[in-house]
């Protein structure tokens, strides 16, 4: 059974901006917890040319149902004009850690 919980991953240019952005999706409920891994290297294609770049990767654990104003706070506060920000579904996890995002991610 798919959960209404999913892991969004979005890339940024540097832990400084990752966490900016971390701290603003937590504060406002968007997430329940977001993890930064530094030093991952990217290697993409860009307006006709191939770039190799380091970046940071958030995994960002939230709701389905928070997906798209999530998506609309990440773009106004990210640095690149189309950050990625892809959800996945969560097939499967800890029934005690599910609860707690929903908890964690619900208006007050």
């Amino acid at each position: 059974m798919i959960n209404d919980e999913i892991v969004v991953y979005i890339t940024a240019s540097n832990e400084d901006e990752a966490a900016q952005i971390a701290k603003a999706l937590v504060e406002a409920k968007l997430a329940a917890c977001v993890n930064i891994i530094k030093n991952i290297r990217s290697i993409y294609r860009w307006q006709g040319k191939i770039e190799d770049e380091n970046e940071v990767l958030m995994i960002v654990k939230t709701r389905k149902e928070l997906f798209s104003v999530l998506s609309l706070k990440v773009k106004e506060l990210h640095s690149y004009s189309v950050p990625e920000i892809i959800a996945l579904p969560i097939i499967e996890g800890s029934e005690d850690y599910l609860k707690w995002i929903k908890e964690a991610t619900k208006d007050n």
